[in-house]
């Protein structure tokens, strides 16, 4: 048995969970998600609690048993708490600024980098004297703000000598020594 698919989840007050035709939807004061479940997987429902069964102990079952139950965890904990990420601009001369859902960044080329977010991402950038440029993303959605997060690191990724970069705040990057002194 799976020992993450086999643990209940508790449903907070102020969600409601419903399971029609292998669809479950997550309705919270964050928002609403739904997600597909495979027919194999049974989703229950019961006072409070979820539980996530599987018919037999076939591979492909075993696989799919806790995966769905960890994705209607994400999507309960993301309409009660919502997910938040926030990710560091490191390097001279490196800016962000955000226009609704629009973030415009300045990372060291020669012209300035647009990237266009979900509306479901709220965005809020933050630029501070003698400190590096920050960009905080709230989303109910996991899936949706971790892909968010990996397209806008993925335009500046850290490089391991200077540290220069986009990078996760709190991170820690492994560093090189670089050239050492020849001869």
């Amino acid at each position: 048995m799976s020992r993450i698919g086999k643990l209940p989840i508790q449903i907070p007050a102020g969600v409601t969970v419903g399971v029609k035709d292998n669809y479950v939807t997550v309705k919270g004061p964050k928002g609403e998600l739904t997600q597909w479940v495979d027919p194999l997987i049974a989703v229950e429902v019961e006072g409070g609690i979820i539980s996530v069964r599987r018919p037999d102990d076939e591979k492909q079952s075993r696989s799919k048993h806790g995966l769905y139950r960890a994705l209607i965890n994400n999507m309960i904990v993301g309409v009660s708490e919502g997910y938040k990420k926030t990710l560091e601009l490191v390097g001279v001369g490196y800016r962000v600024s955000n226009n609704g859902q629009v973030l415009e960044f300045s990372l060291g080329f020669s012209h300035a980098i647009y990237v266009v977010l979900p509306k479901e991402i709220k965005v809020e950038t933050k630029s501070e004297r003698n400190q590096n440029p920050l960009v905080m993303l709230e989303c109910a959605d996991k899936q949706l703000l971790g892909q968010a997060c990996a397209k806008i690191r993925s335009l500046r990724k850290p490089e391991p000598y200077k540290g220069k970069g986009i990078k996760f705040q709190g991170e820690t990057l492994r560093r090189k020594a670089g050239k050492s002194a020849g001869k």
